[in-house]
């Protein structure tokens, strides 16, 4: 691998990037590749992975369906200082939730927005119903006590005050690998997550220069000069491989997600051929 974190390591040179943190295992070869993996970052959209998995976890342990509807409304409180804030529309990636304001809306469906549209206005519901502070518990269990969820999005009084949810790749792609190996909560649960992830909206990252029989389980995320896609990279009769790539410092969206999606081919040509 040392070859392959040196042709990553110029890759990175030629954008200018401050820091760019990688996490590749194979699980097919065991080969795994670890460059800044460990340097913490804001982890924008990302983070609602771990949203999902906790709302599995507590569907599972039967407190609530994933059918279960509830109401769609745009009030939230601020972990800042208590008060009251909503998400905005025009800065949703997913805006047809907001047509819903009033309306009955099944958490499974709320979960699906969430991810492959990466509604924020759905991630606020859902992490006022499991818990930020659960979620993060759950996270730490799976080994990946270095990601933090503090808050959903556009909590702008505690972003000012520097309350702001951790990541890294590491434990980015070790959550993923429990999803990949049918190990978080039962195979069956952790593949309709899988599932959910491969519906993905946004493909400029990790899937954009891969071959067309590899198939990308994945989230995006991006906020202020950070651009990140992880996720299970799939192919017929091979094991998974699980990538996240962490970006910060680039100016420009496409610059950050055309970097991912050249260090995941590098990866993917390198470890699989």
């Amino acid at each position: 691998m040392n070859s392959l974190a040196t042709k990553i390591e110029q890759l990175i040179d030629q954008t200018g990037a401050e820091c760019v943190g990688v996490a590749a295992v194979d699980l097919e070869t065991g080969q795994e590749l670890f460059l800044n993996a460990d340097v913490p970052s804001h982890p924008a959209s990302t983070m609602k992975v771990c949203v999902m998995m906790e709302l599995f976890r507590q569907a599972f342990e039967a407190r609530f369906s994933l059918d279960k509807e509830i109401v769609v409304r745009n009030s939230f409180v601020s972990i800042a200082d208590g008060s009251f804030f909503s998400v905005s529309r025009e800065d949703d990636a997913e805006p047809s939730l907001y047509d819903r304001m009033g309306q009955r809306v099944s958490l499974r469906e709320l979960n699906r927005l969430m991810i492959v549209r990466s509604s924020n206005l759905a991630t606020n519901l859902l992490i006022e119903l499991v818990s930020a502070s659960s979620v993060t518990e759950t996270m730490k269990k799976l080994g990946a006590g270095d990601l933090l969820v503090l808050r959903g999005p556009e909590d702008n009084r505690a972003y000012a005050a520097g309350l702001n949810n951790v990541a890294t790749a590491r434990g980015m792609t070790q959550i993923l690998r429990c999803l990949a190996e049918g190990q978080f909560i039962s195979p069956e649960a952790s593949r309709e997550m899988v599932e959910v992830l491969l519906g993905q909206e946004f493909n400029t990252g990790l899937p954009a220069n891969l071959p067309k029989n590899v198939s990308v389980a994945h989230k995006t995320g991006w906020i202020d000069r950070h651009f990140h896609d992880v996720g299970i990279l799939l192919s017929e009769g091979c094991q998974p491989l699980i990538l996240s790539v962490m970006t910060r410092g680039i100016e420009r969206e496409e610059d950050g997600f055309g970097l991912i999606a050249r260090i995941s081919a590098a990866i993917w040509e390198s470890v699989v051929g």
